[in-house]
């Protein structure tokens, strides 16, 4: 096993939250940064147009992957278990396996995004005016999906083992040459021709495959990948990284289709209107990314812990995870709401998409309170194995909330835009009640995949 690995099982849980969220919060940062630099760079270079192309085609991606992904989240709750019950030969096993269904699944999904991303460019109703470009980006970005798929196996497997600083070294990498490539292919430099924002896909997926040849290089090394000599597919982990994966990739995939209703919707006031989104759902990123990294700090602490038969530490962890994230998600809110020109200012200047920009802001700011509550909850749920509660609440949310409020809101009363963001900030509110509901009955203890759930914490 790795050197850096952590046993969640003993010692301080905020340390352990703090010290293990701390470098996937930087690893999120900089992933975040491979689409902002490009953002940046096209949004105040190439103009409105071009930033809304970069970013018109996100939710098609996210569509894409969500349910391959959702095998990468199964890898860390199963590595994680098995790790705290101290069953080493079943770690090495989950890792193999994992591995070679995301390869798989990677290739698949490039394929079939490649051939039909035009179709469905057209089908979130895409601006005719950013179509060209969007189909350029899309192309290209979604030919490297098998690299994204590596890098964050590589995470998967190595939260699992409590090590959340190698994935950030390879990836501080990676980003430092997208950041170099970003200018040089999307301007062009010498013999290097000027591409536009498919020099920005480019320098992406380039950067990606460095990361992620040099995490595999990494897993190899410390043996993680184990003996491949007379390997075959071990169908009783394979059947459990679907049980756990298959709906938590079902839940992403109906998130990112419920964002698809709701791009379509905003697609549809103009080109000033989709630039603000794509301006503000950029900052909204960052301001997710501690939520997201406490989340998954949170699988991975109290799934070791559940693997140990200790369930009464694996609920206190939920219990310093919710102060943690009420704390940063309403300090990053004030941000937001205060200042909110400042940080439009960082992708824009163009005046219209700011007042857009600031109003979008301003009125999803203490959303991000409710949101990071329920993603917590949610990941003390996914850390035991219970994947099928957090699909089914966020199925509820979205689809009999957040999306029929847009519409009406949007349309029938006649908020435009406006209503999209009111819709989208009451969302969390209710996902919220559904999850907590659903922890307090306490059936999550029966989906632990290592039986030691009935074991009293020692």
């Amino acid at each position: 096993m790795a050197e850096k690995q952590t046993d969640f099982t003993v010692g301080s849980i905020p340390r352990h939250l703090i010290i293990f969220s701390w470098p996937m919060f930087l690893g999120n940062l900089l992933q975040t940064m491979y689409n902002t630099v490009d953002s940046i760079w096209v949004g105040r270079f190439l103009g409105p147009n071009a930033l809304g192309a970069v970013s018109v085609g996100f939710p098609i991606i996210f569509a894409l992957v969500s349910l391959i992904m959702g095998i990468s989240m199964a890898t860390t709750v199963m590595v994680a278990q098995y790790f705290g019950a101290k069953e080493e030969d079943m770690v090495q096993k989950t890792i193999q396996n994992s591995l070679v269904l995301l390869v798989a699944g990677g290739i698949l999904v490039s394929i079939i995004g490649v051939v039909f991303h035009r179709q469905l460019l057209e089908l979130i109703n895409t601006p005719q005016e950013l179509l060209a470009d969007a189909s350029s980006y899309l192309v290209i970005f979604l030919s490297g999906l098998l690299f994204m798929f590596l890098y964050n196996v590589l995470g998967a497997i190595l939260r699992g083992l409590g090590d959340s600083k190698t994935p950030l070294i390879y990836l501080a990498y990676a980003t430092v040459i997208n950041i170099i490539l970003d200018p040089i292919l999307i301007f062009g430099l010498g013999p290097i021709p000027r591409m536009g924002v498919a020099g920005a896909a480019l320098a992406t997926v380039i950067s990606q495959a460095i990361s992620a040849w040099l995490g595999m290089k990494y897993l190899h090394e410390k043996g993680l990948t184990g003996n491949w000599q007379g390997f075959r597919p071990d169908w009783g982990i394979i059947g459990k990284t679907f049980k756990i994966g298959l709906p938590a990739g079902i839940q992403q995939s109906v998130v990112s289709m419920g964002q698809l209703v709701v791009n379509s919707l905003i697609n549809s006031f103009g080109t000033v209107v989709v630039a603000a989104f794509a301006v503000g759902t950029r900052l909204e990123g960052f301001a997710f990314m501690p939520i997201m990294s406490l989340s998954l700090a949170t699988s991975a602490v109290a799934g070791q812990n559940m693997g140990a038969g200790k369930m009464k530490r694996a609920q206190k962890t939920l219990y310093w995870s919710v102060l943690l994230v009420v704390a940063i998600a309403g300090s990053v809110g004030l941000l937001l709401f205060v200042a909110p020109n400042l940080w439009l200012s960082v992708f824009t200047k163009d005046k219209a998409v700011m007042a857009v920009g600031r109003e979008f802001l301003r009125i999803l700011a203490f959303s991000y309170i409710p949101f990071g509550i329920m993603f917590v909850i949610n990941g003390l749920l996914r850390g035991a194995g219970d994947t099928i509660a957090t699909m089914i609440t966020s199925i509820i949310s979205l689809w009999f909330i957040r999306v029929p409020l847009a519409y009406y809101l949007a349309n029938t009363v006649g908020l435009g835009s406006r209503g999209v963001w009111i819709s989208m900030a009451i969302g969390p509110i209710f996902g919220l009640t559904l999850s907590y509901l659903y922890y307090r009955t306490g059936r999550w203890r029966r989906s632990v995949v290592t039986g030691k759930m009935n074991l009293e914490e020692a």
